[in-house]
């Protein structure tokens, strides 16, 4: 395997194969935790259109998609159309030479296209198939279609995100998509670890929506000892006093006490060290029973200083805080810097652009280098030669019979639609 596959040797995942059978937001996501940490991550593309997302703009000087260059690096593209029997074939082939499968159609999908688990285990008797979908593969909604709003709706994330007097809101990040793409990796990586002891196949059967779930943690488990759903706090905490988001004097600053000694730490650095003591707010419990007399008194100090002189103080005190800042102040911020968190990328039609990079660091080892997201059924031919020994001769055949597409010399990247789409 050659450094084109992206599998370093001395990555964690070097010498793991991922067919990638996944489009826009969840599974490409996941599929690129694991080519960033040396997966060589097979892409299987619609001809034509590619994943979705490969239409959403803004677009780069070349036409390239932000969404789809933020979410597809480390993974190599080939444009196959399933719905053909030599397609289908193809995609077998490809899955005998694949450690991992990991789709997000609905379920029923694959198993219309014969592309099922029972297909996929009789070419790769140890194959780890990793499904996601909106309500997983059971149950009434099974069915269903769904994005990342409707799991954050249906979860109960959308109910508790936004102020207490405005309507429920969603998150600003797309966390039901994410968080299945996070999942989804992390399930992979156990059912690689427990394939050193059974080789036996295994499928993952992964629901955006018992994703977020999974992710409501102490609120949900609040929901349940109390019988009634925790109310929205906008910035603020439903259990820790002082914590949010304040007015200063020329913006916004977070304050965030949540446990140990930074209360008093506080106090001392706000010049009110009597709070600290008062009876009323001597613990986190009391801070909290108290909390409509606490925050006026916190809000209205606060307001007297610019977020400057506030830094000052508080770091001079040791206290969890931070200037509010926007995307653009945060990828500027110096210990963004500092860690090379941002990268460059060499695409091959868009040119030189920066990326966030991958944030799993191994100490004492440098990070790998980064490929590009791959321009649609840019490595077509590489994968047939190298994957399954495949002569041009052989490969041109499935270009004729259009189960197979490869771009043209110069191709970028082309308009797609969602139809079809189901994460």
């Amino acid at each position: 395997m050659d450094d084109s596959s992206g599998a370093g040797g001395g990555a964690p995942l070097a010498g793991v194969r991922v067919l990638d059978l996944t489009r826009v937001l969840a599974g490409p996501f996941g599929t690129m935790i694991l080519g960033d940490l040396g997966a060589d991550v097979v892409k299987v593309e619609e001809p034509g259109h590619g994943d979705g997302v490969r239409d959403i703009g803004p677009f780069y000087s070349d036409g390239t998609s932000h969404y789809f260059m933020a979410i597809n690096r480390n993974k190599r593209s080939i444009a196959i159309d399933m719905k053909t029997d030599a397609g289908r074939d193809l995609v077998l082939d490809l899955v005998a030479q694949s450690d991992v499968v990991i789709e997000n159609f609905r379920p029923g999908v694959m198993e219309r296209l014969g592309l099922g688990y029972d297909e996929l285990v009789a070419r790769r008797p140890d194959v780890i198939v990793c499904s996601i979908s909106g309500f997983g593969r059971t149950g009434p909604m099974a069915s269903m279609p769904s994005f990342d709003l409707v799991s954050q709706a249906l979860s109960g994330v959308m109910s508790i995100t936004g102020e207490p007097d405005s309507p429920p809101t969603k998150m600003g990040l797309p966390m039901g998509d994410l968080a299945g793409g996070l999942w989804g990796s992390i399930a992979i990586l156990a059912a690689l670890q427990r394939r050193h002891r059974d080789p036996s196949p295994q499928h993952i059967d992964l629901s955006l929506l018992e994703g977020l779930v999974g992710l409501l943690g102490y609120l949900g488990q609040l929901s349940m000892l109390t019988g009634e759903s925790p109310a929205r706090m906008g910035s603020d905490h439903h259990s820790v006093v002082p914590y949010g988001r304040f007015e200063v004097a020329d913006g916004y600053l977070v304050i965030a006490l949540h446990v140990g000694s930074f209360w008093r730490g506080f106090c001392r650095a706000i010049g009110r060290e009597d709070l600290a003591d008062d009876p009323r707010f001597r613990s986190t419990r009391l801070r909290t029973e108290n909390r409509d007399e606490l925050l006026p008194i916190v809000q209205g100090i606060l307001r007297t200083k610019t977020r400057a002189e506030w830094q000052t103080l508080l770091g001079e005190a040791d206290v969890p805080h931070a200037p509010l800042l926007d995307v653009t102040e945060a990828l500027d911020l110096e210990q963004i810097h500092a860690r090379d968190v941002l990268q460059v990328l060499e695409h091959p039609s868009a040119g030189s652009i920066e990326v966030v990079g991958p944030v799993v660091r191994f100490v004492g080892e440098a990070t790998a280098p980064l490929r590009p997201p791959p321009l649609l059924g840019q490595h077509g031919r590489e994968l047939l030669e190298e994957l399954l020994g495949m002569t041009n001769d052989a490969i041109d055949v499935l270009v004729d019979a259009k189960a197979l597409s490869l771009p043209e010399e110069g191709e970028g990247t082309v308009s797609t639609n969602l139809e079809g789409s189901t994460l």
